[in-house]
């Protein structure tokens, strides 16, 4: 990033409150600045929340969630520090499940409001098409950021920017990713996703037997159970919160999940994807064609 222009954000920012939204594509320095923006609040003595939005990414929480940290010192942000609360999208992509990534970004930023003088919220990079549009539109209509700091090269962010100025008055400030930004391969992404993936549900995994009335969305009479089987589960406990995640495991009718939060569980929410638990490879479901096969 130029020296000059991020001088220059890093002193706006010190002087913002409230929410700041940070909208940017893949591999564009967004979760580097995000961090960056969290470590001078607290330089500053601050009380700051990192909400990480993007479900592909590890910073707080396993993919296919969305967490907050209260950050306390720099080291918070490390990967390997749980987040304070999750919440279960189901996905590392929003596609097809917007509804859930909107609800669960929004519903963490307003706990983080009531404790933090500063709220960075990291979104998805899906900034494209329909979909990126859409989810950053109800992102911004739910949690009203008081700054966005769009990282964009040339003009692929135009149309949201636009859109988001022209329909929710939103004040959004635009920089240029850094020129040495790393640009990996499908497959290095592919690798570092199923990595993730390993990290989340390494062994030993627990096997807990469930019955077919704790899951949401509930599962229609006659459900075939083996369809179920490595299916991607977010495991809740009673208050709606995102313990960890599950992997569904169907033999013989009998279901059971392999999880590390059996103890707390109370129910389980089916993702969109399938996960391989000896390779972690991952295959996305629409969840409408697996319970009713349209």
């Amino acid at each position: 990033m130029p020296g000059r222009a991020y001088s220059a954000l890093r002193e706006r920012l010190a002087d913002v409150s409230g929410v700041v939204m940070l909208i940017g594509a893949s591999e564009t320095g967004k979760t580097t600045l995000a961090k960056l923006f969290t470590i001078d609040a607290l330089d500053a003595g601050r009380t700051v929340a990192y909400i990480d939005g993007d479900v592909a990414s590890t910073v707080a929480g396993p993919p296919g969630c969305v967490g907050v940290k209260f950050v306390g010192e720099p080291s918070d942000l490390d990967p390997s520090v749980a987040p304070a609360e999750m919440r279960f999208v189901g996905s590392t992509s929003p596609q097809g499940v917007v509804l859930p990534h909107v609800v669960a970004v929004a519903s963490l930023v307003e706990a983080a409001r009531s404790r933090s003088d500063l709220v960075i919220v990291d979104t998805s990079s899906v900034v494209g098409g329909v979909v990126g549009q859409t989810l950053k539109y109800h992102l911004w209509e739910l949690t009203q950021p008081t700054l966005g700091v769009a990282l964009q090269r040339g003009e692929e962010l135009e149309p949201i920017i636009g859109m988001l100025r022209r329909f929710l008055s939103a004040k959004i400030t635009t920089v240029e990713p850094p020129a040495d930004a790393p640009h990996p391969s499908p497959t290095d992404r592919q690798v570092r996703q199923s990595d993730a993936f390993r990290t989340a549900l390494s062994s030993p995994l627990q096997r807990w037997r469930v019955q077919t009335t704790v899951f949401a969305p509930t599962l229609p009479e006659e459900f075939d159970l083996d369809r179920l089987n490595g299916m991607l589960v977010g495991v809740q406990d009673d208050q709606g919160h995102c313990l960890g995640l599950g992997v569904i495991e169907s033999t013989d009718g009998v279901l059971r999940v392999a999880t590390h939060h059996g103890e707390e569980m109370r129910g389980l929410r089916l993702g969109s994807m399938r996960v391989d638990l000896e390779t972690f490879d991952t295959q996305r479901v629409r969840l409408r064609q697996l319970i009713f096969g349209i």
